[in-house]
């Protein structure tokens, strides 16, 4: 009885841990909506005042980028909530629909910022090399703030997140350097250059992100879970002698929920199978899997499922 005591304490204990990281993944993400919202008004007057199409059209992107911040923080915040009666495993999965939401908008505005170079390279303008160099250190100074109170996010939204301000900040070290350059030297195509290559690297990240988004929507098993290193540790338990119909899947790629049949000893007694069930439920938590539904087989009933 004592260590079913244990157990419900340690779930609680974990319950917890997550909450509370839960809330300051949402203050985060707060946080870089604000930042980015200010940014991209003053980025609006100063590619107007600049005459520089790229930082304009920069300023529309970020604007875009805050509106899908704050759609993410949205969905994160409900992530948090209960399970109810519409939503029995609860909403954590609302936070994986946040990721694959901003991932996409990365993706889509990364092939405009392909475009965009490229017909730039065709017909290279001149702007004000002074006017980007000042705009690039502040775009600079204030991604790089909302990165660093990022970086340390576990949910696959903030890690979409971070790599958007990754790829801002990475675009506003391509325009200083790129401002330098055409401050002395006369090469309107360096600009291009650099924000190809730039777009070129976003596309890719984003299309990862995508991907790990899909593995946990598609109810793949999770990365972090070595399934027949679990299979052996369950099997090795006294009075088990088999289990199967192994269902593991993920919530939001950091909580697990599983499902298994366990075939039991003929010798073991009516009253040993609870204790069979917490041990089996104390080896699915050591695996990150919060939720474990199992179903006690004895010899007498052969499972069906057995022979699929």
């Amino acid at each position: 009885m004592g260590q079913g005591h244990n157990h419900s304490k340690h779930d609680h204990h974990s319950h917890n841990h997550n909450h509370n990281h839960s809330s300051s993944s949402s203050k985060n993400l707060a946080w870089a909506f604000l930042l980015n919202l200010s940014f991209s008004i003053l980025e609006l007057i100063g590619g107007l005042f600049s005459n520089s199409i790229a930082i304009i059209s920069d300023a529309f992107h970020d604007f875009g980028d805050a509106l899908s911040l704050a759609l993410v923080w949205y969905l994160q915040k409900i992530s948090t909530k209960p399970k109810d009666n519409l939503f029995d495993y609860g909403y954590k999965r609302f936070s994986i629909l946040g990721a694959l939401i901003i991932s996409v908008i990365l993706s889509v505005g990364s092939i405009f910022m392909i475009i965009e170079s490229i017909k730039r390279f065709v017909t290279p303008e001149e702007t004000k090399a002074d006017v980007m160099f000042v705009l690039a250190i502040i775009g600079v100074i204030v991604n790089g703030i909302a990165m660093i109170r990022l970086n340390h996010g576990k949910s696959l939204a903030e890690k979409a997140v971070f790599l958007h301000f990754l790829e801002d900040i990475l675009g506003w070290v391509a325009v200083l350097i790129g401002s330098v350059v055409m401050m002395y030297f006369k090469v309107p195509w360096f600009d291009p250059l650099l924000s190809l290559s730039i777009a070129l690297w976003i596309l890719w990240n984003a299309y990862g992100n995508i991907k790990q988004v899909m593995i946990v929507m598609l109810q793949a098993v999770p990365e972090s879970v070595d399934r027949n290193d679990l299979i052996e540790h369950w099997e090795k338990i006294k009075g088990i002698q088999s289990v199967h119909d192994i269902k593991i899947w993920s919530l939001d790629g950091s909580h697990h929920v599983a499902s298994l049949h366990v075939l039991i000893d003929k010798t073991v007694k009516l009253n040993e199978f609870q204790k069979i069930k917490e041990k089996i439920r104390e080896i699915a938590l050591e695996f990150e899997i919060i939720h474990t539904t199992i179903e006690l087989e004895t010899d007498a009933e052969q499972c069906k499922l057995h022979s699929e």
